[in-house]
């Protein structure tokens, strides 16, 4: 065997064996793109592009129903939750004998309670 040729056939397998690591790479590469697009609510696309809509049963309406109800009991929390920050803003900022007036009458509501 001619030794320049026998010096190229020591290279096959790396060249197969690259080609193996690039093709799964590939793969792997397509298949975390999938599980992000899912977890971040993107629509997903077949292998020539066309989009695949999920199903949306009766089990995932009322999931959907349960979190928007949820999203809006937590929204509302908030918004007492800002108004309640204010309050105490207020009274921190307000000047020493406005916040010792208070501290007091609030010391004396609860000895009447």
């Amino acid at each position: 065997m001619d030794p320049e040729i026998a010096a190229w056939l020591g290279f096959v397998p790396w060249v197969i064996g690259g080609g193996i690591a690039i093709a799964l790479a590939g793969v792997w590469a397509s298949v975390h793109n999938t599980k992000l697009k899912i977890r971040n609510g993107y629509p997903l696309e077949g292998m020539w592009g066309q989009s695949l809509k999920p199903d949306m049963s009766s089990e995932s309406m009322e999931r959907v129903r349960l979190l928007t109800q949820e999203n809006a009991a937590l929204r509302a929390e908030v918004s007492s939750m800002k108004e309640r920050m204010a309050n105490v803003e207020r009274i921190v900022t307000d000047s020493g004998f406005q916040l010792t007036h208070q501290i007091d009458r609030l010391r004396d509501s609860d000895e009447v309670n």
